[in-house]
């Protein structure tokens, strides 16, 4: 076809659809903080395990049968006879948890840098809305293989509902579709991971995207960038996200595949966390495992579950747990965002909240002995000490003073006379000559100031 006609087909479809609009509003055009750093490598990376997600589920589902007689063998089918199939489920299983890592840790840098702030509120709301979903699609996920663990897991879950006093057993009987899990199970679970939980993660994840648009980027020193414009409305301390942001993100990418590739091809099962043992066993209604667990993603709220000794109040403290999340942005009542600029007090409740999490998250794993269940207790103490006691500690503790400017504004003619001064500061006038030698022991002293430094912005 002539150029010229493709030109006329590229400006018919411009024409009838803002194609360019987005491209210009959402990266060419879209200014984001000049300091961005590793952090920041975690909201991509979760839209390529979501494409990942839905590349693999698509096509694990050509060959997958949501039936009670037929799901087990259909996932063994797929893994030992349709051609790569073993490798289209262990990209499926392997990006499972590897969306929570991501999930996870993005979550932890908005803790951090105080993403979910005023005005970026809605952000937050969304992004713990996605959470939501995530977990419900992993959760009905992880019953179709049809394995002892996913059977088992799944009947205790949904057990759960029935401690809801007086419409409990009918919302557990809803669920399940039967008296027990079964195929009407399956199915019902089947349809919701297939077609309606990810057609709502899609609808959120927009949502989380146009909302953060709209207020701009937060930043680890968490300025607000749009503050300082110059005479065309460009903000002085942002550059355009395409093509800066996106090569930097493709090396993300690139650091992130190299780890994921090595899970897929070498421990899939990740020591049982990732795929757990028994559930390469077909279900058995007769034959309870001997020590049920959920997936490691979801063992810090099952380990806060099993601490409360009563049920109902048990499923109020794991769904606690998940709710307070969504209260962050009114319970933090300090003047700055970022950790950078906070004081001790701050680092420490959430140095302990991150001990807290982990350690529930390997009690969720292990048996419920005496012990463990008393550092349970205690950890889910700290876990809820941490947002409920952060309207006293956010608001007492003193903050640094947080700059204008992500940048620095002083000019090169500024920076000329500190850099002249530095360098007769490091070297001292050579005898004979009007020219100058390094001072070891000066260059020391420069170096160890320097280190100081660093290590007040750090703090």
């Amino acid at each position: 076809m002539n150029p010229n006609r493709w030109t006329q087909v590229g400006n018919w479809v411009i024409d009838r659809f803002p194609l360019s609009k987005l491209w210009n509003d959402h990266m060419a055009h879209y200014y984001a903080p000049k300091n961005f750093n590793f952090w920041y490598f975690f909201g991509s990376l979760a839209l390529l395990v979501l494409v990942n997600q839905l590349v693999t589920g698509i096509l694990l589902t050509m060959n997958y049968k949501p039936d009670a007689e037929l799901a087990f063998d259909s996932v063994e089918y797929i893994m030992r006879d349709v051609s790569w199939g073993w490798l289209v489920r262990y990209l499926h299983s392997t990006g499972a948890s590897a969306f929570f890592i991501v999930v996870y840790l993005h979550m932890f840098r908005g803790i951090i840098y105080g993403s979910f702030k005023q005005p970026r509120e809605l952000v937050w709301i969304f992004g713990m809305m996605i959470f939501v979903a995530l977990m419900a699609e992993a959760f009905m996920g992880y019953l179709l293989p049809w394995g002892q663990m996913s059977y088992w897991g799944a009947q205790v879950i949904i057990s759960l509902f029935s401690a809801i006093p007086i419409f409990g057993d009918e919302l557990s009987l809803w669920v399940r579709g039967d008296y027990v899990v079964s195929d009407a199970t399956l199915n019902r679970f089947f349809a919701f991971h297939v077609i309606a939980v990810p057609l709502v993660l899609i609808l959120l994840i927009f949502l989380h995207i146009v909302a953060l648009h709209e207020v701009g980027s937060n930043n680890p020193d968490g300025i607000d960038i749009k503050k300082n414009k110059n005479a065309d409305g460009i903000p002085l301390d942002g550059i355009p996200f395409h093509p800066y942001y996106t090569v930097k993100d493709i090396f993300g990418v690139g650091v992130f595949l190299f780890f994921f590739a090595v899970v897929v091809f070498y421990f899939p099962e990740l020591g049982g966390y990732f795929l757990e043992p028994d559930n390469f066993i077909p279900s058995d209604p007769l034959k309870t495992p001997e020590h049920i667990a959920p997936l490691w993603y979801f063992t810090p709220f099952y380990a806060i579950l099993r601490a409360v000794p009563d049920k109902f109040a048990g499923v109020i403290a794991m769904g606690g747990a998940i709710g307070i999340l969504f209260l962050l942005p009114w319970l933090d009542r300090s003047p700055v965002r970022s950790i950078r600029y906070r004081g001790g007090f701050f680092k420490k409740a959430l140095l302990l909240f991150v001990i807290s999490f982990l350690g529930l998250g390997y009690l969720g794993t292990q048996p419920a002995t005496p012990g463990a269940t008393l550092v349970a207790r205690i950890l889910t103490a700290i876990y809820f000490g941490f947002f409920l006691l952060m309207p006293l500690y956010t608001r007492w503790e003193k903050a640094k003073p947080i700059p204008e400017r992500v940048t620095d504004e002083s000019t090169l003619e500024q920076k000329i006379p500190k850099m002249v001064e530095l360098y007769q500061e490091i070297t001292v006038p050579s005898e004979g000559t009007l020219k100058r030698k390094p001072d070891l022991s000066a260059i020391g002293r420069v170096l160890v100031r320097f280190l100081k430094n660093l290590k007040k912005s750090l703090d």
